[in-house]
């Protein structure tokens, strides 16, 4: 399974356990994920598209699990950083989706060094295109682009709004 592929499984994921009042719930439900049946829909033009089908090997399965898990026990963390950058906009004032986008991309900027920033970014704004609104895509890119670090924006690698 690819990177993209695992990524929107994760998105999907935290995006349902988000539902859930508490952190154990949350996590308990993170195996239904995979239980749940295929589902499917016609785009406008009226052909078929599945939108959900899980067929996992058993290592994806865990490895999803497990990556889902560490990003629930550092939203506050994440949280946080999205409130200090976004501004005129808090956590709880944002879409669900473009949240669960946000802080997956915020966890692999500040927490997963094996994915390039600039990866992380084009790859929650793909999300964004394929699960948000109209405005969604803009809204994430312009949310992380504030979130990079300087380094990688050519910039001062001093600067306190670093990652």
């Amino acid at each position: 399974m690819t990177r993209r592929d695992l990524r929107e499984h994760c998105f999907k994921m935290l995006f349902s356990a988000d539902f859930y009042p508490t952190m154990e719930e949350a996590i308990a439900q993170l195996d239904q994920y995979f239980q749940s049946p295929e589902e499917d829909d016609a785009d406008q033009s009226g052909v078929l598209e599945v939108l959900h089908k899980v067929e996992l090997k058993p290592a994806d399965s865990e490895y999803l699990q497990a990556r889902t898990a560490m990003i629930m026990e550092r939203i506050p963390e994440i949280d946080e950083k999205l409130n200090q950058v976004a501004a005129g906009w808090t956590t709880r004032r944002m879409g669900k989706v473009e949240l669960t986008i946000l802080r997956l991309a915020i966890f692999e900027l500040l927490f997963d060094d094996t994915i390039p920033t600039k990866v992380s970014i084009n790859e929650a704004v793909e999300l964004a295109k394929k699960f948000g609104g109209k405005d969604s895509p803009a809204f994430v890119n312009g949310i992380l682009a504030r979130c990079m670090p300087k380094d990688d924006k050519g910039g001062d690698t001093d600067s306190p709004e670093q990652v």
